[in-house]
C-alpha cells in the first residue's frame, strides 16, 4: 500500500508542472515590434520542439518556456495594446525589476528549442567547429538537461525564466536561473578589469557597465563543458563574448552578443533576440534529475547508446 502511494505522489508530481505549462501554452505570444521573423515564430518553434524531448528535465518544460516569456507579458493588457514605459530607478536609469518590491518579474528568450541565435549560414564555423555542432545535432546530449549549468545566451532560454537583481550598494548584478541547476551569474559593476589568470568556469568571469539604458557585460574565462545556446554551437576556452540588454519597454529587452573565439571561428560574429517579461512570475524550487537519461534523445540516429560512462559530450 505505502508503496503504491508512493508511486501516485510521485507521478502527481510529474504531471502537475507540465498540465500548468500546457495551460500557458495556449497564450500564443504576440511578437515583439521590430522583432525579425525568424525570431517572432520563437514561442511557436518551441512548443513544437519541447514535446520532442519529453523526459528530458530542461528539455521536457524547454518547449513551453518560449511560450512563457512571451504570453506572459502580453497578458494584463488589450490586444494591440502598447507596453508601458520601462520602469527607472530614482537616478532616471532604468532597472530590469518590476518597479515595486511586491511584484516579481523573469525573463525569457524568445527562441525556439529549434532555433539558433543567427541563421546557421552565418556562423562563421572552422571545419572542426562546424563538424561538432552537426554531430551535436544527431544526439542532442545538451550538458544542460543534465543538470550542468550553462551560460551566455544559453541562461535565457532556460525553462521558466531568469530574474535580474541589482545591489547598488555592492556594485553588482545577479541573474539567477529558474530552472535548471539552481546556479546564479555575478556581473561586476565597480570597475574591475578582469583577472590576469582565471580558472575557466560554466558562467566565466563577467564585468559590467551602463551605457544610458543599456547594461553592457564583458566576460572571459568560461570551461568548454556547456553549450551557449539549445543548438549546440561550439566554443572554446579562448572565447570573448559581449552582450548588451536594452530594455525597451515594461514586458521587452533586446538582447545582442557578439562571439569572438578564434580557437572555434573564422572571425568575429554577432546576433540578437528579444526576452519578454512574465509580470507576477518569481523564483520557485526546481529538481534538475541529474540520473534522468532522456533515451530518445541520447539514442539520437542510433539504435543504442552506450550508459558506462558519466561524462557528457
Amino acid at each position: 500500500m505505502r508503496q503504491c502511494y508512493a508511486l501516485f505522489a510521485a507521478a502527481a508530481l510529474f504531471v502537475s508542472p507540465l498540465l500548468v505549462e500546457s495551460v500557458l501554452g495556449q497564450q500564443p505570444a504576440a511578437p515583439a515590434a521590430g522583432a525579425p521573423a525568424a525570431q517572432q515564430g520563437g514561442g511557436q518553434g518551441g512548443g513544437q520542439g519541447g514535446g520532442r524531448q519529453a523526459g528530458q528535465g530542461d528539455g521536457r518544460q524547454g518547449g513551453g518556456q518560449g511560450r512563457q516569456g512571451g504570453g506572459g507579458g502580453g497578458r494584463g493588457r488589450g490586444a494591440g495594446a502598447p507596453a508601458a514605459p520601462a520602469p527607472r530607478n530614482a537616478e532616471g536609469r532604468v532597472i530590469f525589476s518590476s518597479g515595486d518590491p511586491k511584484t516579481p518579474l523573469l525573463w525569457t528568450g524568445n527562441l525556439g528549442i529549434r532555433d539558433t541565435p543567427l541563421p546557421r549560414d552565418q556562423v562563421p564555423f572552422q571545419p572542426w567547429a562546424k563538424a561538432l555542432f552537426e554531430e551535436r545535432e544527431k544526439h542532442e546530449l545538451e550538458p544542460h538537461a543534465r543538470c550542468k549549468a550553462s551560460g551566455m545566451t544559453r541562461q535565457f532560454l532556460t525553462p521558466y525564466g531568469t530574474e535580474f537583481v541589482e545591489f547598488a550598494d555592492q556594485k553588482r548584478i545577479y541573474i539567477f536561473d529558474v530552472g535548471g541547476p539552481h546556479t546564479f551569474r555575478t556581473i561586476y559593476m565597480d570597475g574591475r578589469s578582469h583577472p590576469k589568470t582565471l580558472t575557466p568556469s560554466y558562467y566565466g568571469h563577467s564585468i559590467g557597465w551602463w551605457e544610458g539604458d543599456t547594461l553592457v557585460v564583458d566576460s572571459v574565462g568560461f570551461n568548454e563543458s556547456f553549450w551557449w545556446d539549445r543548438r549546440g554551437l561550439p566554443h572554446t576556452e579562448k572565447l570573448h563574448f559581449v552582450e548588451r540588454f536594452t530594455r525597451t519597454d515594461a514586458q521587452n529587452m533586446r538582447y545582442e552578443f557578439t562571439v569572438e573565439d578564434t580557437g572555434a571561428y573564422t572571425k568575429p560574429y554577432s546576433g540578437t533576440m528579444t526576452i519578454r517579461a512574465s509580470t507576477g512570475t518569481e523564483l520557485f524550487e526546481y529538481v534538475c534529475q541529474q540520473a534522468n537519461y532522456a533515451h530518445e534523445l541520447m539514442v539520437g540516429q542510433a539504435e543504442s547508446v552506450s550508459r558506462s560512462t558519466p561524462t557528457v559530450p
